[in-house]
């Protein structure tokens, strides 16, 4: 605990922009600034978080509000925010950051711990910033004398921070880092074809850190869609939608059983899967052409037991051609995935799940593109596709 437990009343988040913002020529970044503005004032709405202005500088929001240590917490969660800190506001007087510097100190050294000042000027200023950190280190001291605080400038317990923008200065202590990446909605929307899995939800995560809106669209075997798959599924759909305030909250979801019979009845067992995955393709590109969407998104990765080996990969793109098919965890391993899951949220609602037996490891190296070509015309692959986009149910979580 601190030796001073008066309320602080920090009313300021200053919000940083990813670093990838920054260095877009002007046009490109005012779009994404303005984007990520947007994005900010639904995610304040939708936890009802009141708010009296944010204003733009350079690499810069600055958030005035009253509940600025909960709204911290939200906004570290945006997409294009690379960290938040709650401030508190003072004018650019060296003697006002003092007593504000003063005040924050009390609030939150505790005893006999250290503490260093930092500073960050832009702007003109009569004093430098190493005469901030002195002074504001030196009154601090002085202060608080009895408490047994001592300076650390290598690893103080805490960094007391202060930050001079022209005629302002903000003093804070915390800093939360965001999620980075670019504002939800730069980028054009994609279809994600989401499972009971973990690494479809982690992918779906994954294009909205870069921009992209998505529609999730999930293959249900059961015709009723009740079954815990898609339960799982649509638990996840709601735990992505908790990262894109004020988009469509919508899922599509789709009947599968009937054209996996059609499969099972008239294909080689060892052709189920892709040839599955190819009307699936099929389902989501017609989805995306109509969505306006530019992209297909799957959480496929390079493992060969579980039948996604680069070759069995380029028979399914076919079947979505011309729309690309993407696919982030290309390159990740399971920990990896399981990792991005926990800090997703997602971990906990779905599961890491490999069926083997659809798609044995020595069965999958043999199949050929003349191979899966013959057996798909023994299926009205048409039809099967007409059908599947007919009878989709869009539901709104």
């Amino acid at each position: 605990m601190s030796f001073n437990q008066a309320e602080l009343g920090f009313d300021i988040v200053i919000i940083r922009l990813g670093g990838e913002i920054g260095i877009k020529a002007a046009w490109t970044r005012k779009m994404y600034e303005r984007r990520l503005i947007g994005n900010i004032k639904a995610v304040l709405k939708y936890y009802d978080i009141p708010h009296e202005a944010l204003n733009r500088r350079f690499g810069r929001l600055y958030l005035k509000t009253s509940q600025a240590q909960s709204a911290s917490q939200r906004l570290a969660r945006v997409f294009g925010v690379s960290s938040v800190s709650p401030a508190l506001k003072t004018t650019s007087k060296l003697s006002d950051i003092i007593d504000k510097s003063v005040q924050v100190a009390g609030s939150t050294l505790k005893k006999r711990s250290s503490f260093a000042v930092r500073c960050r000027r832009v702007g003109e200023h009569t004093y430098t910033s190493q005469d901030v950190c002195r002074e504001v280190g030196r009154h601090v001291l002085d202060t608080y004398s009895e408490h047994g605080l001592r300076v650390d400038l290598k690893s103080p317990d805490t960094t007391l921070s202060v930050e001079v923008r022209e005629d302002e200065a903000y003093i804070f202590t915390d800093v939360m880092r965001g999620v980075g990446g670019l504002p939800l909605g730069a980028q054009p929307k994609a279809v994600c074809l989401l499972n009971e899995n973990i690494g479809s939800a982690v992918a779906c995560w994954m294009v909205m850190k870069r921009g992209c809106p998505i529609l999730p669209l999930h293959f249900s075997e059961d015709p009723a869609f009740i079954n815990e798959d898609t339960d799982r599924a649509l638990k996840a759909a709601k735990t992505l939608f908790e990262w894109a305030m004020g988009f469509p909250r919508k899922v599509g979801i789709v009947s599968h059983g009937l054209n996996l019979a059609q499969i099972e009845q008239n294909c080689p067992k060892k052709l189920k899967s892709v040839l599955s995955k190819r009307v699936m393709y099929r389902v989501a590109k017609r989805v995306a052409e109509m969505e306006h969407a530019e992209g297909i998104v799957t959480g496929e990765s390079i493992n060969e037991a579980a039948g996604q080996a680069l070759h069995v990969l380029s028979l399914q793109d076919e079947a979505a051609e011309p729309f690309p098919v993407h696919r982030p965890l290309i390159g990740l391993d399971a920990a990896e995935i399981e990792e991005l899951a926990r800090k997703i949220g997602i971990h906990d609602v779905v599961v890491q799940k490999v069926d083997v037996s659809e798609a044995p490891l020595k069965t999958e190296v043999a199949i050929s593109r003349e191979e899966v070509s013959q057996a798909e015309e023994n299926l009205n692959i048409d039809e099967l596709v007409k059908r599947s986009v007919e009878a989709i149910k869009t539901l709104s979580l």
